[in-house]
């Protein structure tokens, strides 16, 4: 799996900036966005994976080479647990197959919201911060925005840009859904919230990581 801080290339998250830039130009709202490897450590679906590859891994050698004995099965059910613990902990794919869906949707939406305040959207004066939050082991992407937003814009609009990123990026254009949908965003949020003269960019417009806040 891809990791945040190289999930977007160089020339990439220039793009996207630029795009971010763009946006903002045309409107007082602050767009920012945020990738991060996971939104949960998800330490009960290591324990699972560590019980079920385990026992599965044990059974087999057990029936292979002890005749199916439960005095062979148990201890190397015992033993083979640590190991593929630690597997589903260092292979995403592993994790992300004991997860389901509803899981991984409300750890992202979870940690979206952390990230929005950890980052300051709430700060903008206008109220008018949007996060687009990636979360690579879910390839689930989050649209939070502020309350400014939200008395003009509802969820459903938001999520609909939240799909297009989605679709790039299992298509393998995430750069390119991003900004397209960063653009269309910027449209909206200009009918509604139009650039003031005395507007400043209140957020940063680099691609941002957890490990921007280490």
């Amino acid at each position: 799996m891809a990791r945040a801080e190289t999930f977007f290339t160089e020339e990439e998250k220039s793009e996207i900036s630029n795009a971010t830039r763009r946006a903002e130009s045309e409107t007082a709202g602050e767009i920012a966005v945020m990738v991060v490897d996971s939104s949960e450590r998800y330490r009960d679906a290591e324990i699972i994976g560590g019980i079920v590859f385990g026992s599965i891994t044990a059974f087999a050698l057990a029936e292979l080479f002890f005749g199916a004995s439960l005095w062979f099965y148990i201890p190397l059910t015992a033993l083979l647990f640590f190991p593929f613990m630690h597997l589903v902990r260092v292979v995403p794919l592993l994790k992300s197959v004991l997860l389901g869906n509803e899981r991984k949707a409300v750890a992202v939406g979870r940690r979206a919201m952390v990230a929005f305040y950890e980052k300051g959207l709430y700060k903008t004066r206008d109220n008018t911060g949007v996060l687009f939050f990636l979360s690579l082991l879910e390839r689930k992407v989050w649209i939070l925005a502020d309350r400014g937003i939200y008395a003009k814009i509802d969820q459903e609009t938001l999520n609909r840009f939240a799909s297009i990123v989605s679709r790039g990026i299992k298509e393998g254009r995430a750069c390119d859904a991003l900004c397209r949908a960063i653009t269309e965003t910027g449209e909206i949020l200009a009918t509604h919230f139009p650039v003031q003269h005395d507007d400043t960019n209140e957020l940063s417009d680099e691609v941002m990581t957890e490990q921007d806040s280490r």
